[in-house]
């Protein structure tokens, strides 16, 4: 059998499976490295929530056993892979990130979850994230359960909310595949600061049953894993249908890569300020080099710009108004003071005070931004911009304070793509693209409703190109 080292650990699900098919080794040694690396790595950076190494195991030997009758259920056959601790497995804890809820068990399986161990993907464990998914807002990267997210390239800076655990367990090779999930940036921030490869689905293609409800008209699940490959695969898997839940749009994804548009057909907006301007100084170049590569690559690029419109009041309101909802029974008890951060804890009691009047008002705006994202992709069919505008922050600077920037740019750009994405419910991909200093920074690629082979199809493309989703931080 052949060792199992970084290069496993670090791998692809398509080089995994290889090796997995060529009986080269077992599932079960393969599902017993990963459980001994979530459980001994996985607290370096305050990244476990849960190990599930028996249940595993028991997956695992059923793996083998099917390998060796010649069943192969496909990629994701033998693959371990961990859940963010919000997606509810039959008899185990899910505490949601916080204390309230710390002794809480389900009696089913989350709908993803359920999908992926059909596909024959061994579930190792589950991981820590922001407490209630940062619903009320938070302060500080500690507002966790298990402390605050360390980032695996330095563990003086954060890894990114809310799937920090996610992030953090992909970046430092303890998991090959994650499952996070997105309101408002939660895939797409701790991929872009701990170098991973995240993939936020369209809204309503990836079922949410089972999962702890933030706001049910932006909520998305979504793979984190080495390559847009691998989410492409993983995403085949957990997207379809879903009478459980009610924002399911029933339709399934194949993942199709012959059949993606030609590079030359492609039709790419972006905006120069958000390299020159709005990024930080120190991702500036990193930035550069990623347009230029997609300008290599032969993709017809064309300046575009936001129109005016208050995305982010709109989206924080929203999320307000609906989390206060959901956790109403919460907010009204004395619990809601057991959360660690004292700005979530306001937060939350302050949304009960948003009106029914400001909520219509804030979803009569997300319908205007609805209209601007289908006249803006009648001419462009992705649009590419900064993930996140410069790398990871320090652990102990406030979430909230004010950045280094004197005046804003007079060009909105595409700013606030992380907001028209999220209320129009946008595919978008996470692109590792380089560093700041010794940071990881990334591009993200967004494409109209239900182009996931489309967004993928330039991120494959990006990475063959580069390489940085390689990079892997010092252990």
């Amino acid at each position: 059998m052949a060792a199992i080292g970084d290069d496993i650990f670090f791998g692809t699900i398509a080089g995994i499976g290889a090796k997995l098919r060529a009986k080269e080794l077992s599932c079960v040694e393969l599902t017993r490295a990963f459980c001994d690396r979530l459980e001994t790595r996985a607290p370096r950076y305050n990244a476990l929530a849960l190990s599930l190494r028996e249940s595993a195991l028991r997956q695992a030997r059923a793996v083998d056993d099917e390998i060796k009758r010649g069943r192969w259920r496909g990629p994701l056959h033998g693959i371990p892979y961990a859940v963010k601790d919000l997606l509810s497995v039959a008899g185990q804890i899910t505490t949601w990130g916080a204390k309230p809820y710390a002794a809480q068990i389900f009696n089913y399986d989350a709908t993803v979850v359920g999908r992926l161990n059909k596909a024959g993907a061994v579930l190792t464990g589950k991981l820590a994230m922001v407490e209630l998914a940062g619903g009320g807002g938070y302060r500080f990267p500690a507002a966790s359960l298990q402390g605050p997210g360390l980032n695996p390239w330095d563990r003086s800076y954060w890894s990114g909310g809310s799937s920090s655990g996610a992030g953090s367990a992909v970046a430092a090779g303890i998991v090959p595949v994650a499952i996070g999930s997105e309101t408002h940036g939660s895939i797409l921030t701790p991929s872009a600061y701990c170098g991973v490869t995240g993939l936020r689905p369209t809204y309503g293609l990836v079922s949410r049953y089972g999962a702890m409800a933030l706001s049910w008209t932006l909520d998305k699940l979504g793979p984190m894993c080495r390559s847009a490959e691998d989410c492409a695969h993983v995403l085949q898997v957990i997207a379809g249908g879903d009478a459980n839940d009610p924002g399911s749009a029933g339709k399934r994804f194949y993942f199709a890569p012959q059949f993606a548009q030609k590079r030359t057909a492609l039709r790419v907006g972006y905006a120069p300020v958000d390299t020159e301007e709005w990024a930080d100084a120190t991702s500036r170049d990193a930035f550069r080099r990623a347009l230029d590569t997609i300008r290599g690559l032969g993709v017809p690029m064309t300046e575009v710009r936001l129109p005016d419109l208050p995305y982010n009041l709109s989206i924080s309101t929203i999320i307000k108004a609906e989390a206060a909802s959901i956790f109403e029974p919460l907010i009204r008890t004395p619990r809601i003071d057991e959360l660690a951060d004292k700005k979530q804890i306001a937060g939350l009691k302050a949304a009960l005070e948003v009106s029914s009047l400001d909520y219509l008002k804030a979803m009569r705006i997300r319908r205007l931004v609805q209209n601007e994202m289908r006249n803006m992709f009648a001419n462009v069919d992705l649009l590419v911009s900064p993930a996140r505008f410069g790398p990871a922050t320090k652990l102990t600077q406030a979430l909230d304070a004010a950045g280094a920037q004197t005046a804003a740019p007079k060009s909105r750009g595409l700013r606030d793509l992380g907001a028209f994405g999220n209320l129009c419910g946008l595919p978008a991909l996470s692109l590792p693209c380089g560093f700041a200093g010794k940071l990881p920074v990334a591009i993200s690629v967004v494409g109209r409703p239900f182009s996931e082979n489309t967004v993928l199809a330039l991120g494959i493309e990006f990475q063959k190109a580069t390489g940085w989703h390689q990079m892997r931080p010092a252990q």
